[in-house]
């Protein structure tokens, strides 16, 4: 009776490494290597994750970067992987980062990432930039807002350690993002007025997840609509 019950230990083991996920990457893959520019390297404010960046190079002009987070002796991959390097900023708390990715000249997108089980993953199913030109886009003063063709690029205005206080706000540590949207139309001739959207802001809740754009930006936010300038 016992010998039929008793699962043997070889089996066992077995088992449970079926039924164990897999191990996670530590680190990137073969050809990746890491950058020796001290400029696309970050540190976490407490110090617990540095960020790393790793290239790879196969000669036909379709350079690879990616992004890991090393926190002790855990790695993990920032997706997605990218064409160019970035920068990143993180919240004074160290629980969320934003990647500032250059995705062309002039251009730039937003990613949102947020600490769960001790590593940074992300924090939105689309990126932070796709979802700041979507509210743009459905707001009643900008929803016919002709759509932008060139140097298209979301910016990460600068303040996320100390709430913005430089704005003269007083909001609270940790909770807010504000994200700058520019970019310009590619239709006119050289020396004619080149238009476009010069720097309008919007607010991000890091709790809430939700867009909002307060007062304070609302005159800016009006030239910003009407912005053009002399091409020289």
């Amino acid at each position: 009776m016992n010998a039929i019950c008793r699962t043997a230990p070889w089996l066992a083991l077995a088992l449970t490494l079926a039924a164990s996920p897999a191990l996670a990457a530590s680190g990137p893959p073969p050809g990746f290597v890491l950058t020796d520019d001290p400029d696309l390297a970050f540190t976490s404010p407490d110090g617990a994750t540095k960020l790393e960046q790793y290239t790879k190079d196969p000669g036909t002009f379709d350079v690879k970067w990616q992004v890991w987070a090393r926190h002790g002796d855990q790695m993990t991959e920032l997706k997605p992987e990218q064409g160019y390097g970035a920068g990143f900023r993180f919240t004074a708390d160290s629980q969320w980062l934003v990647r500032m990715q250059k995705t062309g000249s002039g251009e730039q997108d937003l990613f949102l990432y947020h600490v769960e089980n001790g590593a940074f993953v992300s924090a939105t199913e689309k990126s932070l930039s796709d979802l700041a030109w979507a509210y743009f886009y459905g707001r009643p003063e900008t929803k016919n807002f002709a759509k932008l063709d060139f140097h298209i690029s979301a910016d990460l205005v600068k303040g996320t350690e100390e709430a913005y206080r430089w704005l003269g706000v007083k909001w609270p540590n940790n909770r807010y993002l504000v994200i700058s949207l520019g970019g310009e139309y590619d239709k006119h001739p050289k020396n004619m007025v080149m238009k476009g959207l010069g720097g309008w802001r919007c607010r991000y809740d890091l709790k809430t997840g939700v867009f909002d754009v307060p007062d304070i930006f609302a005159r800016k936010n009006a030239e910003a609509l009407t912005w053009e300038v002399k091409r020289r």
